[in-house]
C-alpha cells in the first residue's frame, strides 16, 4: 500500500514553500517577511506570484492528498506520485497556469485515479466527460512539424487520435484536441436515440490494464449531435464522426445512408462502424456481399449532399476476422476508393486474463489487444499491398506501442482505454515520445516510417 503520511508531508512541504502552513496539513501559519519570500534557489527566470495564489493552490494540493489518502488501494510495487511544481507563468496568470500544468502532467489524475476507480466506471466515464465540457477551451497545442502527416487529403497535427466510444454524442471534440490528441473521433451515433444495453455494461479490468465493454451505441441521437457539431464548425482539428445503425432498425443500410447524409457536411471524415460486437448481427454487414451494398449506400449519400467535395470514408473493421475476410474487404476498400481502414474495433475473444471481470460479455480493449491488434494491421497492410492508409487502434498505451504500429503500416493511431489508466496527459505525451523516437530511427516525417518495420 501506498504511505499516505509520505504523500501528505509532500503536500505540506510544497505548501510551506509556497509560504502556506508548516509542516502539516493543518499547520500553524508562519508569517514571513515580503522582503524574505524568495522562490526556489536554482531557477533563474521566476516570477513573483501572489501569496494569496498559492494559499489557493497549497488548499488544492491538500484537498488532492487528502482524497488520495482516503481511497488509495495502490500495489505495494506501483511508484508513488510526486508533484513538481511549473514555476513559471507566461502569462502570469499563475494559478490557473498551475492547475492546467498539472492537468497536463497528469499529477491531478495519478492522485485521484485510486478515488475514480472505487466509483462504477460508466459513472467515472461521465464525470470525465462533464470536467471535459466544464473546463476552460483552449487551442490545440503546438507540435514539432516533423509528427504533421497527411492522409486521405487531410492534414493532422499529430498521427494521436481519440478513438471513438470516448465522446459518443460529440460533446467535447475541441477539448479533446486541446489535450494533444491530433485528431477526435466522435460516436457512434444513430439516427435516433437509444439507450444502449442494460446496466452494468463497462468492466475495468485493472489488473490487464483492459476494459470490457457491452455498451451497445448507446447515444442520445443524430439531430442532437448535429446541432452541436454545426455550432463547432470553423474552428481548427480535425473531428471524424463514427456513424452506425440502431439496434432495432428494420433497414440498417438505411440508416447509414441517413447518417452520411446528415454528417458529412460536418466532418473531417466518416467512420463507418460495422464491428462492434455489441449490436447483434451487426458484424455480418463485414460479409462480402453486404459490406458492398452498405458502402454503395454512404457513398450515394455522401455524394448527394457534398458532391465531389463529400469527406473521406473510413471503414472500421472488427479483429476477429479470417483471411479470407481480410482479403475481400481489403479488396472492396480499395474499389470504392475508401480514404482508410480503421484496424481495429474490440475483441470477443479473450487471451489469459486476471481480472474477476474476465468473464463479463462484450467487446475487449487495452492491453491484452495489442498483439492481436498489430497482427491484423500486418494483415492488412499485406492484403493492400500499402495501397490503402491504415489506422492503427487496440492496445495502445505508450509511444513505443504507436511507433511499433506506424512501423508496421499505420498511418495513424487511436487510443482510448489507456487513457482510463494514464489520464488525459497521455496524448501529448505519445506525440512527444513519437517525436524522440523518429530522431533515434532516423526518419525526418511520420510517413517515411509507415510500414518500415
Amino acid at each position: 500500500m501506498v504511505d499516505c503520511d509520505s504523500v501528505c508531508d509532500r503536500v505540506s512541504v510544497i505548501r510551506g514553500n509556497a509560504g502556506g502552513t508548516g509542516s502539516g496539513l493543518r499547520g500553524e501559519k508562519k508569517a514571513v517577511p515580503r522582503r524574505n519570500r524568495e522562490p526556489p534557489s536554482g531557477n533563474k527566470e521566476l516570477v513573483r506570484i501572489p501569496l494569496r495564489a498559492l494559499r489557493v493552490a497549497g488548499l488544492m494540493y491538500a484537498a488532492t492528498a487528502i482524497i488520495y489518502c482516503r481511497f488509495a488501494t495502490h500495489e505495494a510495487n506501483e511508484p508513488q506520485p510526486t508533484i513538481d511544481i511549473p514555476w513559471r507563468c507566461p502569462e502570469k496568470k499563475h494559478l490557473s497556469c498551475l492547475a492546467s500544468r498539472l492537468m497536463r502532467r497528469g499529477v491531478i489524475y495519478s492522485l485521484l485515479r485510486p478515488a475514480l476507480f472505487r466509483i462504477d466506471a460508466e459513472k467515472a466515464h461521465g464525470l470525465a466527460l462533464k470536467a471535459l465540457k466544464h473546463a476552460p477551451t483552449s487551442r490545440p497545442p503546438a507540435f514539432a512539424p516533423s509528427l504533421a502527416t497527411r492522409v486521405a487529403g487531410i492534414d493532422f497535427a499529430n498521427p494521436v487520435g481519440m478513438a471513438a466510444g470516448f465522446d459518443k454524442d460529440g460533446e467535447v471534440p475541441d477539448a479533446l484536441l486541446g489535450l494533444g490528441f491530433g485528431f477526435a473521433e466522435v460516436g457512434s451515433i444513430t439516427p435516433l436515440p437509444q439507450s444502449g444495453n442494460p446496466k452494468p455494461r463497462l468492466f475495468r479490468l485493472v489488473e490487464d490494464r483492459a476494459v470490457i465493454n457491452r455498451m451497445g451505441f448507446n447515444n442520445g441521437g443524430a439531430q442532437a449531435a448535429v446541432d452541436r457539431l454545426e455550432a463547432r464548425l470553423g474552428r481548427p482539428g480535425v473531428v471524424g464522426i463514427n456513424i452506425g445503425a440502431n439496434k432495432d432498425s428494420p433497414d440498417r443500410v438505411a440508416d447509414y445512408a441517413t447518417m452520411a447524409r446528415l454528417m458529412a457536411p460536418l466532418a473531417g471524415y466518416l467512420a463507418v462502424n460495422i464491428s462492434s460486437p455489441n449490436t447483434p448481427g451487426l458484424r455480418a454487414l463485414q460479409d462480402e456481399s453486404a459490406l458492398t451494398g452498405l458502402l454503395d449506400a454512404v457513398i450515394e449519400a455522401r455524394g448527394a449532399v457534398c458532391g465531389e467535395d463529400g469527406p473521406p470514408i473510413f471503414l472500421k473493421v472488427a479483429p476477429d476476422l479470417e483471411p479470407a475476410d481480410v482479403d475481400a474487404i481489403s479488396r472492396i476498400a480499395m474499389d470504392r476508393k475508401l480514404g482508410a481502414l480503421i484496424v481495429s474495433n474490440t475483441t470477443i475473444s479473450r487471451p489469459p486474463l486476471s481480472s474477476p471481470h474476465a468473464g463479463e460479455s462484450g467487446g475487449l480493449s487495452g492491453a491484452p489487444l495489442r498483439d492481436l491488434a498489430q497482427q491484423r494491421l500486418r494483415d492488412f497492410r499485406k492484403a493492400t499491398g500499402g495501397a490503402m492508409p491504415l489506422v492503427g487502434v487496440g492496445g495502445i498505451a505508450t509511444a513505443e506501442d504507436a511507433w511499433a504500429r506506424i512501423r508496421a503500416g499505420a498511418s495513424l493511431v487511436q487510443l482510448y482505454s489507456a487513457m482510463v489508466y494514464e489520464g488525459p496527459g497521455i496524448a501529448k505525451a505519445i506525440a512527444k515520445g513519437l517525436e524522440r523516437l523518429m530522431k533515434r530511427d532516423g526518419f525526418a516525417t511520420v510517413a517515411e516510417a509507415v510500414g518500415t518495420e
